[in-house]
């Protein structure tokens, strides 16, 4: 509506623009008209004295009237009282109304013929976003985000978005992108475990029930994936049952192939829970066999080739942080056990012992929850 209203305004002052002259030569033509006259009546005024009409005074008085009203003529006729004379009028006027009205229809036809009317309106985000060039990869989530909003049963839409999520840093969005691809692609052993290790990020590289849920799923729809297999183990660590942990990975060890290259990862977790330095050191690998981006469970692993304090400290990171949201939010009981599990992890069980107290707290009005904690506590071992 608003580029129609400009395009009238732009017609009418054009036409006013071409109009303009046809009225102005109205005018000249009244004024060369006037100066006709006045010119007659200083004539009329001569004759008048010659035949002796009008006295000599008289004659005077009105030939300067006459000739002031003729100065003022011509000076409105822009000084040009020879001008030639006009076109007859009804020519005039039927040209005018035919370039008056022919100049917006002409217009208008020429956008039609060369314009794009049928172009919905396209804001400047839109249009910033089609430009491929210098392109942050914000923009292009962006820009997969719209379409997503546009399409969102496109599977593999959801599948190609949900990594970069975690590359981001964006871990709640991860998490809903693997669930829409889980549930719009079908599912697999794969894409569980896929979920799992989203979960475990946003939730900073604890394997939480819903976490080990769909480990567990991807074990049974395939008894070797070795992703699920390993984290089975983190979680089996993280509860504190080190000989089960121990137990998973050397059968996924003994299984492996000769070049798997998250061999050395699953060698340093075995070592880490049975108490001895890793066998080698070497770079930090990835997870086996696909390293999800952004914190999880894998590099918990691997910071046991950081160093003590190094990896002390990066876990103690994801820990604070999560206690500090457990202080502001009280309500979440996974967030409490989660957080009770990872104090034992670190060897702080007075820690722990003050986390279920705190959750305790928490979940004093609600029954179902604080059984929940109690459950952990005891099968943890924190006492009463």
């Amino acid at each position: 509506m608003t580029l129609w209203l400009v395009l009238a305004a732009m017609a009418a002052a054009a036409v006013l623009a071409i109009g303009w002259p046809f009225r102005r030569a109205k005018m000249l033509m009244a004024s060369g008209s006037d100066v006709a006259v006045y010119r007659d009546q200083l004539e009329e005024v001569e004759r008048d004295r010659a035949l002796g009409r009008i006295g000599a005074a008289e004659a005077e008085a009105a030939r300067i009237e006459v000739s002031r009203r003729l100065i003022a003529a011509v000076d409105a006729a822009g000084s040009a009282p020879d001008r030639p004379a006009a076109a007859p009028a009804p020519r005039r006027r039927a040209f005018a109304v035919a370039l008056l009205a022919g100049l917006p229809i002409g217009a208008f036809g020429l956008y039609l013929a060369l314009g794009s009317p049928q172009l919905p309106g396209q804001p400047i985000t839109e249009r910033q976003a089609t430009r491929p060039d210098d392109q942050g990869i914000e923009a292009l989530v962006a820009r997969t985000e719209a379409y997503l909003q546009r399409n969102p049963s496109d599977g593999r839409g959801w599948e190609v978005l949900a990594p970069v999520y975690l590359r981001l840093g964006r871990f709640d969005d991860a998490v809903k992108a693997r669930q829409n691809a889980l549930r719009l692609n079908g599912e697999s052993a794969e894409r569980q475990t896929d979920l799992g290790e989203a979960l475990m990020a946003s939730a900073n590289g604890i394997v939480t029930a819903d976490a080990n849920k769909a480990f567990e799923r991807a074990i049974t729809l395939d008894a070797n994936d070795p992703r699920a297999r390993f984290y089975l183990g983190l979680a089996a660590e993280q509860d504190g049952r080190k000989e089960e942990a121990a137990t998973r990975w050397r059968e996924l060890l003994a299984s492996a192939p000769a070049d798997a290259p998250w061999k050395t990862v699953v060698s340093d977790a075995l070592a880490r829970v049975e108490g001895r330095a890793p066998e080698a050191a070497a770079p930090v690998p990835v997870p086996p066999p696909r390293a999800a981006p952004g914190p999880s469970a894998a590099d918990v692993a691997a910071a046991a080739d950081l160093g003590d304090e190094a990896r002390s400290q990066m876990i103690r990171g994801m820990v604070e942080r999560l206690a500090q949201r457990l202080q502001q939010d009280g309500s979440d009981v996974d967030g409490w056990m989660r957080l009770m599990r990872a104090y034992i992890v670190l060897g702080e069980r007075d820690r722990a012992r003050a986390a279920a107290d705190d959750a305790r707290r928490a979940m004093a009005n609600d029954a179902g929850k604080l059984r929940q904690i109690n459950d952990a506590v005891a099968q943890l071992g924190l006492g009463s």
